[in-house]
């Protein structure tokens, strides 16, 4: 199967550990021109942008708090006049705090909404207007997850929110941007092996395990290569999806 990637460029946001690094690795395989955004994670960054860069693709690294409108500005910004133009941008970043809802603070929840939900949305929205300026077309992915449709039962509402919130914009979306030959789509994610999930998987794993039908919890190796085809020409005619890839926890 023919992707088409190799030389174009592409912003992926949360990037420096985790599964953002897996995607990154997995566009780098290629050939993606690759902007790293990290909130705090510099060494990690740097690291990750010599690995990419030994792959034979540009890699550049920016720091940016996308809880911030002006540093998702920044951050698009930054990324074409260093990367010289975008054709990919993946919203992968976002945090997942634990607060019981009769104990979760205002700041808490909206430090959570616009990690997750608002900076989709700012990044998104700089992204296209490049594209569309340009006339290039496009490809925009979103990380999402199945607790977007399926609810939290541990203590993560908010992020549940957030999530079922960049499912529906992701629809919008696709449907404003389709006459412009940009595709935008959703990737319901289950658990990861992530430092994000690491506590919770220590003190219950097999509780995560019991609910996945395919038997174990992914790595960010799974899910590169179907960011990979996502983005590519191969996937072309989809537009509006959400795609699970959660190993049969969504099945929707």
């Amino acid at each position: 199967m023919k992707l088409n990637l190799e030389g174009k460029c592409a912003v992926i946001t949360g990037a420096a550990r985790g599964v953002g690094r897996g995607i990154a690795l997995a566009l780098a395989d290629e050939k993606v021109n690759i902007a790293i955004n990290y909130y705090s994670s510099a060494n990690a960054a740097e690291t990750l942008v010599q690995e990419l860069t030994a792959k034979g693709v540009k890699a550049v690294a920016i720091q940016a708090d996308l809880g911030s409108a002006a540093d998702c500005a920044r951050l698009m910004d930054e990324a074409a006049e260093r990367l010289g133009t975008l054709d990919i941008l993946v919203n992968n970043a976002g945090v997942w705090p634990k607060s019981w809802l009769q104990d979760m603070s205002l700041e808490e929840w909206n430090r959570t909404m616009d990690v997750n939900l608002t900076s989709v949305f700012l990044t998104s929205q700089a992204f296209l207007r490049k594209a569309i300026a340009g006339n290039r077309g496009g490809k925009v992915l979103n990380i999402t997850s199945q607790a977007a449709f399926h609810g939290s039962t541990t203590g993560h509402a908010h992020y549940a929110a957030s999530k079922a919130g960049v499912v529906s914009l992701t629809v919008s979306m696709a449907r404003e941007c389709a006459k412009y030959k940009i595709n935008v789509n959703a990737l319901a994610l289950g658990m990861v092996e992530t430092d994000m999930v690491k506590s919770a998987l220590e003190k219950n794993r097999e509780y995560y395990l019991r609910r996945i039908p395919i038997g174990r919890i992914a790595t960010p190796a799974d899910i590169g290569p179907i960011v990979a085809f996502l983005v590519s020409d191969a996937a072309a005619y989809i537009t509006g999806a959400t795609i699970d890839a959660t190993g049969g926890m969504l099945m929707r």
